[in-house]
Parts: structure tokens; sequence; C-alpha cells
């Protein structure tokens, strides 16, 4: 992962690229309210304000910068036809996942894993409170839900609880669509917080 200063040089190199783009037009294909010169973007549940001036809390402060840099490649990135959804994948089959499988793994899934383990109740409480829902499909664990982590960037939480023979077990699934719309890199900062939320809600 970048550091800290990193990821500012990157945020502010991307408000640069974003004054040069139509936000009316991005706001149109990613479904995105416009609200004068801002793009409001809901970010699991909770909205946000990008201009050219930066990114903005529901507080109009500026939010954690991991959140401001995803928000910001979230419309640098987004296509002229935006891919139908479907095919849930992990993050380790994405094509350019392979440098950051381990972290996702020690950041993500391995957390909630161990969070959560015979607190299944917990789990669907604090998913609930970030606006988890039932999938369309059946899947066969203790547990599925689904989020709305950006317009057209759903996630899938999978998660089965410890019993008498395993520990338990978690999967975080994004749609294949989305490497069209994120780097992998803002893909592991979404399970990052993703995870936060949850345990935030504790």
């Amino acid at each position: 992962m970048k550091k800290p200063h990193v990821y500012e040089q990157t945020y502010n190199d991307y408000l640069a690229r974003i004054a040069r783009l139509d936000l009316k037009f991005l706001a149109d294909k990613l479904d995105l309210q416009l609200s004068g010169k801002e793009v409001i973007i809901p970010f699991f549940g909770k909205l946000y304000r990008v201009s050219t001036k930066g990114v903005a809390d529901p507080t109009g402060k500026q939010p954690h910068l991991s959140i401001s840099v995803i928000l910001c490649k979230y419309l640098l990135m987004c296509p002229m036809v935006v891919p139908l959804g479907g095919n849930w994948m992990s993050f380790k089959d994405f094509k350019d996942a392979a440098p950051l499988i381990q972290a996702f793994f020690n950041t993500v899934t391995l957390p909630i894993a161990e969070s959560f383990s015979t607190r299944l109740a917990d789990l669907e409480c604090a998913a609930k409170k970030i606006g988890g829902f039932p999938p369309s499909d059946d899947f066969p664990y203790d547990l599925s839900l689904q989020f709305d982590a950006l317009s057209k960037v759903p996630l899938l939480l999978l998660f089965n609880d410890k019993d008498e023979e395993f520990s338990a077990q978690c999967s975080v699934l994004f749609e294949k669509r989305v490497e069209k719309m994120l780097d992998m890199e803002c893909l592991a900062m979404v399970g990052m917080l993703f995870c936060e939320y949850l345990k935030s809600g504790l």
C-alpha cells in the first residue's frame, strides 16, 4: 500500500484531472446526482461530494484520504459503456490483484472472520447498519449479504460461523465489472474500509 504522503500527492493529481472531466456525463453514466459543480457519490450509504475543490463528507469535512482517493479514481475510471453486473469474483481472481492478495486477506477477510466468530447475530446487525441486504441469489452460507459500496460497485459478504470442525470463514466478493471501474489498490481499500465499518458497529 502507498504511504500517506503519496496518497496526498495522488489525491491532488486526481483533483487536477477531474477538473478536465464532464461531471454531468459521469453522473449520468454512474447513476449519480449532480448538484451544481459537485457530484454526489454514495459510499456504503453515506453521501460524499466531489468537485474540483476536493472531497467532502456529509459534515462538509474532508474524509480520510483513502476514501478521497477511491472516489476520485471511481470518477476517473468511469467507462464510456458501463458493463453489466453479475459474475461474482473473489479479490484474488482479478488479473491485477496478485501483489495485494495477502494484504486483502490480512486486512479484510481474516479480521472479519476473527472478529465475528461465534457472533453471527452481531455481524448481521453491524452489516445492516451499513446497508447490507439479502442478495437476489441464494448462497449456502450462514450469512450472505450484499452492499452497495458505490453505485454499480456492489460487494457480497459470505460468512460461515465457527463450528466443531472449522473456524469461522469469510469471503468478500465483487462483480467482475469492477475491474473496469476501480484499480486493484482502490478495490483493496474498499475492502479494508468495509471491514472497519463492520467492526466499528460491534
